[in-house]
C-alpha cells in the first residue's frame, strides 16, 4: 500500500502452491502489477492477490445509478432510528443516510474523516486530521471536537495524511480508543476519557493503525498496523502494548509489499481476531498465545472491511483486482462460523461493511451498497463524499 519502488516477493501456501508477484506503485494508484501461479491440485486454496492501495483511481469505478434525491431532514426533526452514519473522507463531514432513500443529512467535524464509533448514548466519535469529532447522532450536532495530543504534522487530506483512522470504544462507553497515523514513523494509540472529552494516555502502536477494535469484556485493545504487518495488543488497565506479527505472505518487501494486514474483527465464539487477505486467506489470530492459523478463502479479490452477526457469520468486502483479469471483482464474501462462503458480486470497490440488514459502503463512489444476504440482490445509494467509516443508528 505504501510501496513507491518495485516490489517482487515468493510466498509461499501452507500447503503446496507457491506463487511470484511483481508491483509498483505509483502516488496511491496502482500502475503495474504481473502474477505468475504454480498451479495444482490445490491451486484454487493457494494463489496469493494483489495488495494495493487502500485508494484506487476514480476512474476505474464503474459508475452508480442515479437515484433520485432524498428530501433532507428538517433541521430540528429528530433523527430516526436506522438511518447509517458514514464518515466523509473525501470531505469534512459525517452524513446520515437513509438505506432506503439516500443522503438525508451532514454535518461538518473535521478534516478527512477517516472511521467513527457509535455509542448506546447516540454520540458518535468520528477520528480525522484534526483530531475526534463527538457528535450527538439525535440532533446532528458536533458538541465537540477533541485534538491529537500526538503530533502529526500539517493537517492534510489523502490516504498518507495524519492523525486519527481507526477507533472502537469500550463496551461500557467510558473510554474512546483511537489509532492515530505519524507521516515516516510508527503509530500512536490514544485513549480519551469519554466524560472528561480529552486525551489521558498514549501508547506506541504500528504503523498506520488503520483499525482498532475492542475485547467483548473490554480488558484488552487491539490495533491493526498496516505498514508493520502487525496487531498491537493493549491491555486496558496497564495500557501495555504487546506486537503480534500477522504476515500470512510474509514481510519482504517492507512498506513497498502489497500483503498488509488492513481491517480485523473480534469472533464472538472465542475472542480471536479474524483478518482477511486478498480473498484467499484468513488469518486467525489467537491474542492470548500470540499464534496465528491461516485458513482458505475463496474470494479472490483485494479485502478490506470486516464486520461479523451475531450468529458468527463473517462478512468481508473486497476493492478487486488491481488490473483486469487478475484476480476477480469486487465482492462481499459472507463466510459462515464452519468456513463455508458466498461471495456476491458488487459494482465498485468496497473499504467497508456493517451489520444490520447489511449495509457495505462503497469505496470509490459516493455512496452506499445494500445487500440483501439472503438472496445477494444489491441496491446502490447516492451519499456522502467518498465515505468510509460506516454505522448503523
Amino acid at each position: 500500500m505504501n510501496g513507491r519502488t518495485r516490489d517482487t516477493r515468493t510466498a509461499r501456501d501452507t500447503r503446496t502452491a507457491r506463487d511470484t508477484r511483481t508491483g509498483t506503485r505509483d502516488t496511491g494508484t496502482h500502475t503495474r502489477r504481473t502474477r505468475t501461479r504454480a498451479r495444482g491440485a490445490l491451486a484454487a486454496l493457494a494463489a496469493a492477490l494483489l495488495l494495493g492501495a487502500c485508494t484506487r483511481n476514480a476512474t476505474s469505478a464503474p459508475p452508480g445509478p442515479a437515484p433520485s434525491a432524498a428530501s433532507p431532514l428538517p433541521a430540528t426533526a429528530p433523527t430516526p432510528q436506522g438511518l447509517l452514519l458514514t464518515a466523509d473522507f473525501g470531505a469534512d463531514t459525517v452524513t446520515f443516510v437513509d438505506p432506503e432513500r439516500g443522503a438525508v443529512a451532514s454535518v461538518p467535524v473535521g478534516r478527512a474523516p477517516y472511521a467513527l464509533a457509535v455509542g448506546a448514548d447516540g454520540r458518535a466519535w468520528v477520528a480525522t486530521a484534526e483530531g475526534v469529532a463527538v457528535v450527538d447522532t439525535r440532533t446532528r450536532v458536533r458538541v465537540a471536537l477533541i485534538p491529537h495530543r500526538t503530533g502529526t504534522g500539517p493537517v492534510t487530506d489523502g490516504e498518507y495524511r495524519g492523525g486519527g483512522m481507526g477507533i472502537a470504544l469500550s463496551p461500557d462507553g467510558a473510554r474512546a480508543y483511537v489509532g492515530v497515523n505519524v507521516p515516516g514513523t510508527t503509530g500512536v494509540l490514544e485513549v480519551i476519557d469519554t466524560a472528561r472529552r480529552e486525551v489521558t494516555a498514549v501508547v506506541p502502536v504500528g504503523r498506520r493503525p488503520f483499525d482498532v477494535d475492542v475485547s467483548a469484556d473490554g480488558a484488552e485493545v487491539y490495533v491493526t498496523g498496516h505498514d508493520s504487518f502487525d496487531v498491537t495488543v493493549v491491555a486496558a488497565d496497564s495500557l501495555r502494548p504487546r506486537r503480534i506479527e500477522v504476515a500470512p505472505y510474509g514481510t519482504e518487501g517492507g512498506l513497498g509489499s502489497w500483503l498488509k494486514p488492513h481491517y480485523a474483527v473480534v469472533r464472538p465464539a472465542d475472542g480471536k481476531l479474524l483478518l482477511p487477505f486478498e480473498g484467499e486467506r484468513l488469518a486467525v489470530v489467537d491474542p492470548r498465545t500470540g499464534r496465528t492459523a491461516i485458513e482458505p478463502m475463496t474470494a479472490d479479490t483485494h479485502q478490506h472491511g470486516v464486520a461479523v452477526t451475531a450468529d458468527g457469520r463473517l462478512l468481508m468486502v473486497g476493492t478487486g483486482a488491481v488490473q483486469p483479469g487478475d484476480g476477480r471483482g469486487p465482492s462481499l464474501t459472507v463466510r459462515s462460523p464452519g468456513g463455508a462462503e458466498r461471495v456476491y458480486a458488487l459494482q465498485g470497490p468496497h473499504e467497508g461493511v456493517a451489520v444490520s440488514r447489511d449495509y457495505t459502503r462503497d469505496g470509490y463512489w459516493n455512496g452506499n451498497t445494500v445487500v440483501d444476504l439472503d438472496t445477494g440482490a444489491t441496491r446502490r445509494l447516492a451519499a456522502g463524499a467518498r465515505p468510509l467509516g460506516i454505522a448503523v443508528l
